[in-house]
Parts: C-alpha cells; structure tokens; sequence
C-alpha cells in the first residue's frame, strides 16, 4: 500500500481517534498532520482540557507517520510537555516530523498547536515490525 494512503486506513480503523474527531489534514511520507476540537467531554475538573486529549491527538499523530514508510510500527516509549491549556472549542492541530528512521526504529518529535501557539510537545520512538501495510 502507498504509504500516504496507511494513516486514512488506520482512521478507517481508529474507533478512538474517531471519537476524538481528529481529522487529517496532511500527510506525506514520514510526516503528518492532524487536527480535532476540543469538545465539553474532554474537559478536566478545571474546566480545562485534560493532558490525554493532547497526548492523544500527538499520538495518533505520530503513529501514523511512521507507518507511513509501509511496514507496521507501534510505539516503545513517548512523552509529553504540556506548555499551554486548551479550553472547549479550541482546534488544536498536530504535526509529527520524523527525526531519524533506522531499520528497525523510528524517532519522531511532534508538535501541538493552537493556531502559531506551541501548547504541547511530544516525542516518539517507535519499533518498526517486518509485517508490510496492504
């Protein structure tokens, strides 16, 4: 399968990042680019957008730029700075980069943002398996 086509059939696939409404909005080998709004079931105790819904969005992100290159990959270790809160309504959108590509791992750093606003940054290692995308 061309890699640029895998992450549209891992949304196909993605009952989570559906609830989410994360959208795709670019993506090419080795990078992608993903969006949603942050809706009133998403919110913490304060009224704020809880820390999973931006990991999550970072993470779906990053999964699916590295199974761009055409074989399955899962993550083996991430983490998350969370800069800036996000309110209900807020469109927040994700952009991984892939920082280094080896056989066997992937290194991706993956930025949030509310318009120019740097509100998370996530970074990603992924284990890339033999096992092909069709």
């Amino acid at each position: 399968m061309e890699g640029t086509k895998i992450p549209y059939k891992m949304l196909s696939l993605d009952p989570f990042s559906q609830w989410l409404g994360i959208e795709i909005l670019e993506c090419e080998l080795g990078n992608c680019k993903v969006a949603m709004t942050i809706r009133k079931e998403m919110l913490n105790s304060m009224g704020k957008a809880h820390g999973g819904i931006t990991y999550s969005l970072a993470d779906t992100a990053f999964g699916f730029s590295v199974n761009t290159n055409g074989r399955f990959a899962v993550s083996i270790e991430t983490s998350i700075n969370h800069i800036e809160a996000l309110e209900e309504g807020d469109y927040i959108v994700a952009e991984a980069s892939i920082e280094s590509l080896k056989n066997k791992v992937g290194f991706y750093i993956i930025e949030v943002k509310k318009g120019d606003m740097l509100v998370a940054l996530f970074k990603g290692v992924a284990y890339r398996t033999s096992k092909e995308w069709e």
